[in-house]
């Protein structure tokens, strides 16, 4: 009963060099990178701060492309994304940005401080452009109890 010492032909303790790339600790990485980057992107949402109005209403569905924000604020500022306007040029940068036969809905936001008039006005504008599918941002967070 001896022990074979040397290379007697017996491989039990040695295996052939494997030469495959083991590409699963990459596609991980990359699947974590991808959940990260869809999380920021949705809260990354560009526009300028307001105060929005609270309202008891079911929530869109995210829209495909980044949407277009209009914003009025409590001092009756306009701004589209984050990029402030004024009144009498929302229609020719609206077509600008938008061009010809936009479908894509518009979100107009309105700080909750902010003039009805002003809000109203540049919604009418929006709707005499041409631009039909506007929806009107509120803060779904906390609802609204009656005779708030």
């Amino acid at each position: 009963m001896g022990m074979n010492v040397g290379s007697g032909g017996s491989t039990r303790g040695r295996r052939a060099l494997n030469a495959e790339i083991n590409v699963t600790p990459f596609v991980d990485v990359m699947l974590v990178l991808l959940i990260i980057f869809m999380i920021t992107a949705t809260a990354l949402q560009p526009g300028v701060e307001v105060n929005l109005p609270k309202a008891a209403t079911s929530n869109l569905t995210v829209p495909k492309t980044t949407p277009l924000l209009v914003t009025v604020t409590k001092t009756g500022d306009i701004y589209i994304s984050k990029t402030e306007i004024e009144l009498e040029e929302l229609t020719s940068k609206l077509l600008a940005i938008a061009g010809e036969g936009y479908e894509e809905r518009i979100f107009l936001q309105g700080d909750t401080d902010a003039g009805y008039g002003d809000v109203l006005e540049v919604m009418t504008q929006m709707k005499n452009a041409g631009f039909t599918n506007i929806a009107l941002v509120t803060d779904p967070k906390t609802r609204v109890e009656k005779g708030q």
